[in-house]
Formats: C-alpha cells, structure tokens, sequence
C-alpha cells in the first residue's frame, strides 16, 4: 500500500459518493474536537505515516478517547509516533481525529489486480475489523469479475449470500460497494482496502456502510492518477538516497518503483511485475534488499540507469543478483537484460569486481536473446550464474535463490572471489 488514513482517503471516496467518517486533520483546533466529541461521542485519534503502514492498532497506536483532554493527550502521544513493522521503521508526521461509528456489523472490502486470476478480484467478508490473514479462508469470498463490465451488484450480492451474511447488511452493500469500481479503475489504483466498513443504523432502521479506514496502491505511471491532485510527497516515505535516485527517472514507459526493504540484506532482487514482487518480498524476507517492480517495457537506456543506480548502492554486499519476474506480455526481455547486463560490466569497471552469484528466473518475447547476451556479460566477468525460463515455478526460483544466498554466506563468497582472482573483499588479489 502507498496511502493509508482517511486525511487524504476520505476526499477520494467523496469522489464516488461512498459515505465516510467525519475527519479532523493535525491542524484542528480545540474547539473543533469538542464539536466532534460532543457529536460523536467517541473518537478515534491515528498518526499519520508516509507510505502504507499497517498493523497500527496491534501496535497499540490508536487512541480511543471520549473528552477534549484525553484527546489531546494522545495527541501529544502520537504525533510523531514510531512503527516498526519486521525490518521498517515509519515515523509519523500528525494526527488525524475520526468520528466512532456505532454499529453491530463490520465488513471487510477490497478490490486488487490479481496476478493469478489475471482480472480485478474483489476480496469480501463480514468479519471485518480484524487482519484479514486472522480468517479461515471459509470465512473470505474472493471473486474475479470482469474488467470491462465492472464490480456489478449481482457479485457483491452473490458473495455476500454465499458467506452467510446477515440479510440486513446485504442491500445496504449492494448498493454501495460497486461504486468503489468507479474510484479503483479510473484514477489508476492497484489495490483498494476498506477495513472495517461499518454499517450504522439510519432513520428508520436502514443501515448505511460507512468507511471506518482506507489504503489504496495505486500505478504511478497511470496518467489516470494524476486526476486526483495528490501531492507527491505522500508517496515519499522516509525516501533514501537510493529511492529518491530512482524515483527521478520516471518514464511515460517502464516503472520503476522501489523501496528498501533492509539496507543490510544480501540479496539484490530487481523484480518485474508486481505478482512477482509480492511472492519475492514475502519469501526473500530480511535477505531482500529491495522491493522493486521495473516492468512496463523500459527502454534499454532507462533500464541501464536503473540498473547502475542498483548496483552502485548495493551490489558490493550483495551475494546474490536476483533478477526475477513472471511471463511478460510486453517487455522486451533482450533489451533488459542487454542493459542490465552491460550495467555491470560498467560497474565492473569502474568501481571494480565483487563475489556475486546470478540467478535469473524470467519469460517473455526474445527471452533466450536475453538470456544468451546476459550469459555472455557473466562468462567474461567471470560470474556464475543459472538461468530459470517461463517453465519455471516462481517459488521455486526464489527458494533456489535463498539456497545459493545460504551458500554464498557459509563460504560460497570466498570460492568465488577465488575464483575471480579476488580476495574476498572484492579486490584483485596481488598474489
């Protein structure tokens, strides 16, 4: 995810009429968040993170209050609030004051590209308010629809039956969530999160789903995106040297989306596709270095600066370059590789050779061009390497990778320094 909260959530679900908690920003007054309280009665008081950060209630970074001194009381507490989540440390920057909705039933809702349906897949339940991973799978609908026609209420209707549902949520719902396709396809998201729904009673007994919380991933380079005005600092993060390096060659053509994972992982993995990227990031674990997502057919000049910034950074303690990603439809596979591979015969060259193991797991239009151009760049550096095709299963490539990593850190590095002539710093040995 890339923007959480409802600061800047809730004017985007404006835009399709979904009903949403009233919010107050870090600027609100005092008199203000009396006004809300004395409305609501009860208030919920967030930080506000950079990027997408989860898991903050578990953290215990949520404050539930009743009155204007507790309020600001965790205010005081959360403004500048520190999360840890595995290996990443976001750091707050405000609060945001949102109004409790009262109500018996929370729902779960998301709508997300799916890799393995190949179509916009909307993920449901009535159990909502929790981690989605908490629940039996019996517990969750997942169902793909068709792009072209859109989330249509028959599907929302039908999942919803089909999980057991109250009957008093489901028209409510019906009614509501398809307007949400509106939002996720026209202005470029990937993935859409609304976790929990709640659905309060109205005049006369009819319940309305009202959003409680909002993330969304979206494509940086869909100009759809650019229609919702957000400022470019929301998706900074805590930018590094290397982020920001990155960041400034974006392209009409090619992604080029990254971020570090562990500055001090020891397996550099330049993904492409973002199926690719979540099953490399999952099962790679603190021996990632990056999460990374080049696909979009960059041009040979793009992906070549791209690769360089790559290996300047963090090729030398790198035991593995990992260069992963499902069968492309688009991209040029000799092209990417022939820069990537020409890449590091510059960095080679210039900043001198490293003991480095290359795995590569791809498919796609000219792939064994690539594949034969990129060998040629590792047999004269003197690099080993193996090559896995569109025949191989990803998870086995990327359990093969930890393997060799494994190997590299348990004297694998010092055979191939050797090997190359090198001491096993990475410098030429004199001997």
């Amino acid at each position: 995810m890339q923007l959480t909260g409802l600061l800047h959530g809730a004017p985007l679900l404006r835009y399709v009429d979904f009903p949403v908690t009233e919010v107050l920003g870090p600027g609100a007054s005092e008199d203000e968040i009396q006004d809300l309280l004395n409305r609501h009665g009860t208030v919920f008081v967030k930080p506000i993170f950079k990027g997408g950060v989860g898991r903050k209630g578990k953290a215990g970074l949520v404050g539930v209050v009743r009155d204007l001194k507790s309020a600001l009381a965790e205010k005081e507490r959360l403004y500048f609030a520190e999360h840890r989540h595995g290996a990443l440390v976001a750091k707050a920057n405000g609060v945001t004051f949102e109004a409790g909705v009262p109500a018996q039933h929370e729902v779960y809702f998301s709508i997300t590209d799916d890799t393995h349906f190949r179509a916009p897949t909307m993920t449901i339940t009535h159990k909502g308010g929790i981690e989605i991973e908490e629940l039996d799978h019996s517990e969750l609908a997942t169902v793909p629809f068709e792009a072209l026609t859109g989330l249509k209420a028959f599907v929302v209707a039908n999942a919803l039956s089909d999980l057991g549902a109250p009957r008093e949520i489901i028209s409510p719902l019906v009614q509501h969530l398809p307007r949400l396709w509106d939002l996720f396809h026209h202005y470029g998201m990937t993935t859409l999160e609304l976790n929990p729904i709640r659905l309060r009673a109205e005049a006369g007994g009819r319940l309305l789903p009202v959003a409680c919380d909002f993330k969304a991933g979206f494509d940086r380079d869909d100009p759809r995106m650019a229609r919702l005005g957000l400022p470019a600092h929301l998706f900074a993060g805590s930018v590094s040297e290397f982020e920001h390096e990155v960041n400034q060659l974006r392209t009409y053509q090619g992604q080029s989306d990254v971020f570090v994972i562990n500055e001090h992982g020891t397996i550099l993995a330049p993904t492409f596709g973002g199926g690719a990227n979540s099953l490399v990031t999952e099962v790679l674990g603190d021996s990632a270095i990056i999460s990374s997502d080049f696909g979009g057919n960059p041009p040979y000049e793009k992906m070549k600066a791209v690769a360089r910034i790559c290996y300047r950074h963090f090729l030398r303690q790198s035991n593995v370059l990992f260069i992963i990603g499902g069968k492309a439809n688009n991209t040029d596979i000799h092209e990417t590789f022939r820069a990537m591979g020409d890449a590091l015969r510059e960095h080679f060259a210039e900043r001198g050779p490293t003991p480095l193991h290359v795995v590569v797991g791809r498919g796609g239009p000219n792939l064994i061009r690539g594949f034969g151009t990129l060998a040629e760049t590792c047999d004269a550096l003197g690099v080993p390497y193996r090559f896995f095709g569109f025949d191989s299963a990803i998870s086995e490539v990327v359990a093969y990778a930890r393997k060799v990593d494994a190997w590299m850190s348990d004297g694998g590095r010092a055979v191939i320094a050797r090997h190359m002539g090198l001491k096993e710093g990475g410098l030429k040995d004199d001997a």
